[in-house]
């Protein structure tokens, strides 16, 4: 009779851990395996557990034995954490759940590894301080976010406006050089963006700097825009939602047909009464709103609506340029998600529309105060 030992087959072995993509197959875990969590020294971390336990009296053991306990379909790559957990909690992690785990995590990795290049993708994360507070994106977030996409690198750029002092007037315009240094070098012969063709922008800054670095990317320049989901605290954008309305108005008659002010109340609700002096009775003022939703920080959820957004962005400026022939510039005032403060510089075109002069609701001033001029 052969003795049944422990020792699994070395291709066994090699043939979990390319299945499982080097990742433990605990349901939602997903944990690299082969570098340390915090040092990211390069090792073999991983566990290789078996489903049905080597011996009956151990964790799903009865019943169905398979005919070879060391078998491909009897094994799971897991992390020492989740190994654990499995073994202490048979009860809740059964056989059939713990199979189920495997199949969806190799049905994953399979369909990732099996993507084509034109799937790549250069990440650019823009982050400043928020409040006192710098906001990090863990890069397992970003994966999540740009599936079916994958990073060209996990470096990708980075722009870090951290050590820029935030309360200081001169804030706006030393990001905005900041950013122009930054994506020189990105967008150079030899730089990343030449070499993915694509772009997943990640960005928490004040409005105008992110309007700024939206008009660094034209719009001929591929690009995804994620959004920092408050109540799952993630970045993947939601699926199976109804998309938002957004309705355009004009809110003020103005008397001068060249002064003309634009408000997105789309975050936050933004009374006429609460835009500086100067914006007077001579402005025309328009306004885009949600329809049937009170404004709050929360509305935006899916690319839908951000691709809704666009749209109403793009014919609310054509309203604008056909009632105001002529005009030069318009007085912009935005409460709005981060990704939309993107789109707003982005889909300036240079020959067509006039300027936006762009205010933000400065709390240290007590109201919104005039930033920058983008186009």
């Amino acid at each position: 009779m052969v003795q049944i030992t422990r020792k699994i087959d070395p291709f066994v072995r090699l043939y979990l851990f390319v299945r499982a993509g080097g990742r433990c197959q605990f349901d939602g875990c997903n944990k690299y395996l082969l570098a340390h969590h915090v040092t990211l020294t390069e090792g073999n971390f991983a566990q290789i557990a078996h489903v049905v336990a080597f011996r009956e009296d151990g964790p799903r053991g009865k019943g169905h034995r398979p005919a070879n306990i060391n078998e491909i379909g009897n094994l799971m790559l897991l992390c020492p954490e989740c190994h654990k957990l499995i073994d202490d909690q048979p009860e809740s992690f059964t056989r059939q759940t713990m199979e189920g785990y495997k199949k969806r995590h190799d049905q994953r990795i399979q369909h990732v590894t099996g993507l084509g290049p034109e799937q790549k993708t250069s990440i650019l994360i823009l982050k400043s301080k928020i409040g006192d507070q710098t906001v990090t994106i863990p890069f397992d977030q970003i994966l999540q976010a740009i599936t079916p996409r994958y990073p060209y690198s996990k470096e990708g750029l980075t722009i870090d406006l951290t050590q820029l002092p935030a309360t200081d007037d001169s804030f706006v315009s030393a990001a905005c050089a900041t950013i122009r240094e930054e994506l020189r070098g990105f967008f150079a012969s030899g730089g990343e963006f030449k070499k993915s063709g694509h772009i997943s922008l990640f960005g928490l800054a004040p409005i105008p700097v992110l309007a700024f670095l939206g008009s660094q990317l034209s719009n001929k320049v591929p690009l995804d825009l994620y959004q920092r989901h408050r109540d799952k605290e993630n970045w993947a954008w939601k699926e199976g939602q109804a998309s938002v309305v957004y309705d355009f108005r004009e809110r003020q008659k103005g008397s001068d047909p060249l002064s003309v002010a634009l408000m997105l109340s789309l975050s936050g609700l933004i009374p006429i009464e609460r835009l500086p002096i100067e914006i007077d009775g001579k402005f025309s003022i328009y306004e885009i709103k949600l329809a049937n939703i009170v404004p709050n920080p929360t509305f935006l959820n899916s690319k839908a609506d951000l691709e809704e957004f666009r749209i109403s962005y793009q014919l609310a400026l054509g309203h604008i340029l056909k009632n105001h022939p002529g005009i030069k510039s318009i007085e912009f005032f935005p409460a709005v998600p981060a990704p939309i403060a993107v789109l707003c510089g982005r889909e300036l075109l240079s020959k067509v529309h006039p300027e936006l002069r762009v205010y933000d609701n400065d709390k240290r001033h007590g109201g919104f105060l005039y930033q920058l001029t983008l186009n």
